[in-house]
């Protein structure tokens, strides 16, 4: 990153890339939306569903409206979690993959089938995730084998054996907090080692691994990073935020995304990952440049080493034809301030002017 000289001093920085979005989900473009109370995990998804099954505007029309918002704020990239469910079938993964061809190629979206709504406890669901491979879906997801499943080793056979059958990566939400979340963490980097799948395995949220005070909390550190799985965190409201540089210290490979943007869930959200950067640095305690820069980081080069995509994971520096130029001194000041790009270029395309 460097600056050019000019009446405001423009910096060039890496372009953005979110590791955790939901915009199958999103009011995004609409009318304010009310959100109903919600008291558990259980709560949150049912409230979901209902929302989704009363929206008047279809997924690919919400989903363009928020892809757009993201790519103007610099994200050429994104792993977005899709709702695959006996009660939405695959309607939701054509609605997302039909809303990114609009913005291909400038931003690139990797589409997770997820089991929201349960895959075990809501029969339809396995063979939903399985079609939903064929049409739109990139990789697998997976969603509390305990917490919400209640069948820790019946949901990674499944989620394990779709990924390995269709030869796709595996992205598993984890919300179980403490020994319970961490004893799941080790389960999944066991199974990926045995499957040969280290590198290619994403424990999304994993909240255990920001609980200081568990035993096997270095343990299971050590094991996440020698099986080389993937944590994004999301840093929302009071949501449990790991401790980058003890993450760090043992290795773990750590990416950062928006979660749900103005959805049934929260009202909060923009799509912004610079936004992202910002409320990861002041919820993680940041001071220092480094400190900052490092969520800047985070926010960017790290999600594209996740999600593999070259050019935006080993960004070359400001000579690259992909980047992002800001009014600001420096990445420090670009994570606290949150300006908009005042230019945003992928493989040498300005794509301010493409999006509507």
């Amino acid at each position: 990153m460097s600056t050019t000289r000019s009446e405001r001093p423009q910096l060039v920085a890496a372009s953005l890339v979110d590791a955790h979005i939901h915009p199958d989900k999103t009011s995004w473009g609409g009318p304010w939306m009310s959100r109903r109370p919600a008291r558990s995990l259980s709560d949150l998804i049912a409230n979901d569903l209902a929302t989704q099954l009363a929206f008047t505007r279809s997924v690919e029309e919400r989903a363009h409206a928020l892809l757009s918002a993201a790519l103007r704020s610099g994200t050429l990239a994104m792993r977005a979690h899709v709702d695959v469910s006996s009660e939405l079938g695959t309607a939701n993964v054509e609605g997302v993959r039909a809303a990114a061809e609009r913005l291909a190629p400038e931003l690139t979206v990797q589409i997770v089938a997820f089991p929201q709504f349960g895959l075990l406890t809501n029969p339809g669901t396995v063979e939903a995730m399985a079609a939903s491979l064929d049409c739109g879906a990139d990789l697998v997801g997976g969603i509390d084998p305990l917490g919400l499943e209640r069948d820790v080793a019946g949901h990674l056979d499944a989620v394990f054996g779709l990924a390995e059958r269709a030869g796709r990566d595996l992205d598993i939400h984890l919300h179980d907090g403490g020994e319970p979340g961490l004893a799941q963490i080790r389960e999944i980097a066991a199974r990926t080692e045995a499957a040969g799948m280290q590198g290619r395995v994403t424990v999304s949220h994993a909240f255990a691994l920001a609980d200081a005070s568990a035993p096997s909390l270095h343990d299971t550190l050590d094991r996440v990073a020698k099986a080389r799985l993937w944590i994004t965190t999301c840093a929302l409201g009071a949501d449990p935020v790991p401790d980058l540089a003890l993450l760090a210290e043992h290795g773990v490979q750590l990416a950062v995304g928006s979660d749900g943007v103005r959805d049934s869930w929260s009202p909060f959200g923009t799509g912004s990952m610079v936004d992202r950067a910002h409320l990861l640095a002041y919820r993680s305690g940041a001071i220092t440049d480094a400190e900052l820069e490092h969520c800047y980081d985070l926010a960017s080069t790290a999600g594209g080493r996740m999600l593999g995509i070259p050019e935006l994971a080993d960004w070359p520096g400001p000579s690259s034809d992909t980047r992002l130029e800001f009014e600001a001194e420096s990445v420090a000041q670009l994570v606290v301030d949150r300006p908009e790009p005042s230019r945003v270029i992928r493989a040498g395309r300005e794509v301010h002017h493409l999006i509507p």
